[in-house]
């Protein structure tokens, strides 16, 4: 059996089909980002149709954080039990019939309870079908001995592009939200099908060449959270999923009600947000590798910081693209950082991602109503400094994510 020159682990024997996994991941990746960003990028017009004020936007993105929340605490349970492949083809196909509703009880029905329910089955599953998305993803890591989680995640954010292009067009063009939400997540959950059939089930190795044995009882997957390391790798977690998820909830909503633009500007800056966040996480493995995770998160917290108070303080157009691609660069590797991190024991890895994912995701919960809440009282931007709090602490943390000690091979 091949050891890897670098950590003088076993490396897996893989299957012929490893190439046919590796890109179906991939895809998967992209389409959640895409069907997610459709939806982000809308949010203006998601509040003109239903007539909300900054809060009960807030409030309405709050249910796909409550059901993200409830997903990702029984994800491991279910990965566990049902296998990522399984776990990815019922969880994306329930993600996109659910919004695929919410849009229609927007348009159509001017229903906000109708949307709200649907977008808490939309969180739901988002939830169970990312921690499937991520342990896998973990398992090819340690498999092929090198970092490829930054690029998963780069396909995300390529998918988000897409998305929220779409998204710009469809308001450009006055595209009902019923009939581009439908087209998007029908291409969806069409591909995700697809192209699932090739992700292999996950047999990560551990030393000596031992098949890792994942824990089997919920007694001993719950055991995960009384490890330090797993609720400080979740709290950096925590900080950049608040400084990504700010961006998805309200960074188009901010152009059009604290700097003045059109809705169309406004989704369109936003994808300028995620190109930028989505280059640097395709430069990502190559940073990591010659530099290692805790001086990078550093990096990217003060990029976002600097980013930011840009973008919140000066009122002048270009200066606030600048601040995007900023805050979309210190954005980029902290979750995927936080993914590997979470992984690095392969017996554990399902348990601890689905742990170290449900504390990130409490960022999800609580930023859109108390940004909300904060821009009702203080303005939109005001609102946003809040972030700043998160990012800091992600920075301050993010010694928990260092990468377990090497052997010299």
């Amino acid at each position: 059996m091949s050891r890897n020159a670098v950590t003088d682990q076993p490396i897996l024997a893989l299957p012929q089909g490893i190439t046919a996994w590796r890109n179906s991941l991939f895809l998967i990746f992209a389409a959640c980002g895409a069907s997610i960003a459709s939806v982000a990028a809308r949010i203006p017009t998601i509040s003109l149709e239903l007539g909300l004020s900054t809060g009960q936007v807030g409030l309405l993105l709050s249910s796909m954080a409550v059901g993200s929340v409830i997903g990702l605490f029984a994800s491991g349970h279910v990965v566990a039990h049902f296998g990522s492949r399984n776990t990815i083809r019922v969880a994306f196909s329930t993600l996109g019939v659910g919004l695929a509703v919410a849009s229609f009880g927007i348009a159509v029905f001017g229903s906000f309870i109708v949307s709200f329910i649907a977008l808490i089955i939309v969180g739901l599953s988002m939830g169970v079908c990312d921690v499937a998305m991520n342990v896998s993803g973990a398992a090819n890591e340690q498999a092929i001995g090198k970092t490829v989680m930054p690029i998963y995640h780069a396909f995300f954010s390529i998918g988000t592009v897409i998305g929220a292009s779409l998204g710009a067009l469809a308001e450009a063009l006055h595209v009902p939200l019923d009939i581009h939400i439908t087209f998007v997540v029908a291409i969806g959950i069409t591909s995700v099908l697809v192209t699932s059939r090739f992700v292999l089930p996950e047999r990560p190795l551990v030393a000596e060449g031992e098949l890792a044995e994942p824990a089997s009882t919920w007694r001993s997957r719950l055991a995960i959270w009384k490890e330090p390391r797993t609720i400080l790798i979740g709290l950096i977690v925590l900080g950049v999923a608040f400084t990504e998820g700010s961006s998805n909830d309200w960074l188009s909503y901010s152009m059009v009600h604290g700097h003045g633009t059109n809705r169309a500007v406004g989704a369109l800056v936003y994808s300028v947000f995620l190109t930028a966040m989505t280059a640097c996480r395709l430069l990502g493995p190559r940073v990591l590798d010659r530099f290692g995770r805790v001086p990078v998160l550093r990096t990217a917290a003060a990029l976002a910081t600097v980013g930011l108070l840009l973008f919140i303080f000066v009122p002048v157009f270009w200066v606030n693209i600048l601040a995007v691609v900023l805050w979309g660069a210190g954005a980029s590797l902290g979750f995927p950082v936080g993914m590997s991190a979470a992984a690095d024991d392969p017996a554990k890895a399902a348990a601890r991602v689905s742990a170290v994912a449900t504390i990130g995701y409490c960022a999800f919960l609580i930023g859109p109503p108390l940004i909300g809440f904060l821009g009702n009282q203080f303005g939109i931007l005001n609102g946003l400094l809040l972030v700043l709090v998160l990012v800091a602490m992600s920075g301050v943390l993010s010694f928990a994510a260092r990468e377990p000690a090497r052997v010299r091979s």
